[in-house]
């Protein structure tokens, strides 16, 4: 017979949306547990990328948290913009604080998961949180108002009964299959590949990440992002569906853009690759999908929360867990943990405050896969400064981001207005 468990809440993934909701749960006085199938520090494929927004949910949880991060130059690089490489090899720098003061703390940094994750998951442990590693779920079940999780670790199989589950274990887990079945397949896929390289030159001075639209890799992007130690994370991204249907090779394009494309071979001259080069699917927020149902939440890629545009995901993941476990709270306290009470006080309440950005960014998405449109608006941002600061407020500012989507704005670039 299983040994059984009793908590409020059972969290399923402890990579970054399950953490963010632990934190919460911790700092709400909510006991609950928290199953991971690996054992840390593991990897995750990604672009090690990290917003404002990763920086926004750490602070809330901790700023200790934060400040410990960005006094950590071994493992985490500041950054402070993004430049955008448009087809036809024009840049234009988007700085996320134009007008910033000496005083001004980075908004972004770039880490390794490797060691990103593991900051994460060390700071979990609390009174109210138990971690299990190696746990192996193999089983979800809703029964008399309770879940059941049923899972092995090691030789020992164990059932946790709880109020609420959490599914923070992807797109590909259990809890997304089992509780959101008509969803279980996201309706729009990116493709990615992540290889880390030493030795790239030409980045910028103040850690920049990069974003080259090269015609190798249209209607996606390569990217370049610098990290710690002189090591560069350098990848490419697509959407599934053209990956498929053009029977693209996306490893023999990004290398051949890497040793070819004279926008940044020169770059690489002396680079060395290190390790393998790893893909990954990215389950895109391009259309709302529930987050939610009966005493169930799910968070980060679980949801399919990564921004269509920029192929952000941590940050959105670890946003959703801190609106997860206000949701718990919510929920717990009025004892209704019901699928209308979750949709009202978690997925509402997330795509209120999500949703126009996503919405935004899957414009973009769509922008920029006619690359004479995304050519014509860098070549005036090229020659135009204050367009330039227009855009670069556009990523802080949502009202102008808007403007993206309409005819007008491209009207006022025609007139270099």
């Amino acid at each position: 017979m299983p040994q059984t468990l009793q908590t409020s809440v059972v969290i399923i993934g402890a990579g970054p949306a399950g953490a963010a909701t632990s934190f919460f749960l911790t700092k709400y006085g909510i006991h609950h547990i928290v199953l991971e199938k690996a054992i840390f520090p593991r990897d995750k494929v990604c672009g090690d990328a990290c917003s404002g927004k990763t920086a926004l949910v750490i602070n809330r949880a901790n700023p200790e948290w934060l400040e410990e991060m960005r006094a950590n130059a071994v493992d985490f690089l500041p950054s402070w913009g993004i430049t955008f490489i448009a087809p036809n090899g024009k840049p234009i720098d988007i700085p996320f604080h134009p007008d910033r003061k000496p005083d001004t703390k980075p908004p972004g940094f770039t880490v390794p998961r490797l060691y990103f994750d593991n900051f994460l998951f060390r700071k979990m442990p609390s009174p109210y949180c138990t971690i299990v590693e190696s746990a192996i779920v193999s089983k979800i079940q809703q029964i008399d108002g309770k879940a059941q999780v049923a899972f092995s670790a090691g030789d020992q199989e164990f059932l946790v009964e709880a109020k609420i589950i959490v599914g923070a274990d992807g797109d590909k887990g259990i809890t997304r299959k089992t509780l959101l079945p008509a969803f279980s397949e996201p309706k729009s896929y990116a493709v990615g590949l992540r290889a880390y390289y030493r030795g790239v030159t030409g980045l910028h001075p103040q850690n920049f990440i990069e974003l080259h639209f090269l015609k190798e890799v249209l209607p996606g992007y390569l990217w370049i992002f610098p990290l710690p130690g002189g090591m560069a994370n350098v990848g490419v991204g697509i959407l599934g569906e053209i990956v498929r249907r053009k029977k693209i090779n996306l490893r023999e394009r990004m290398l051949d853009a890497i040793k070819n494309n004279p926008q940044i071979s020169s770059r690489f001259a002396e680079a060395e690759l290190i390790d393998k080069i790893q893909g990954w699917g990215l389950p895109l927020a391009t259309e709302r999908l529930p987050i939610s149902g009966e005493s169930f939440l799910l968070t980060g890629d679980a949801a399919s929360l990564v921004d269509p545009f920029s192929g952000e995901g941590i940050g959105n993941a670890m946003y959703s867990g801190m609106l997860a476990a206000e949701a718990i709270k919510n929920g717990l306290e009025k004892s209704d943990t019901s699928a209308g009470f979750f949709k009202a006080t978690y997925d509402d309440v997330f795509w209120k405050r999500m949703g126009d950005e996503l919405k935004i960014s899957t414009t973009m998405q769509q922008m920029s896969q006619h690359h004479w449109l995304f050519n014509f608006v860098i070549n005036k941002a090229y020659k135009s400064p204050s367009l330039q600061r227009t855009i670069s407020c556009m990523f802080t500012d949502m009202d102008l981001r808007k403007q993206l989507g309409k005819p007008s704005f491209y009207l006022k670039v025609l007139m270099n207005r």
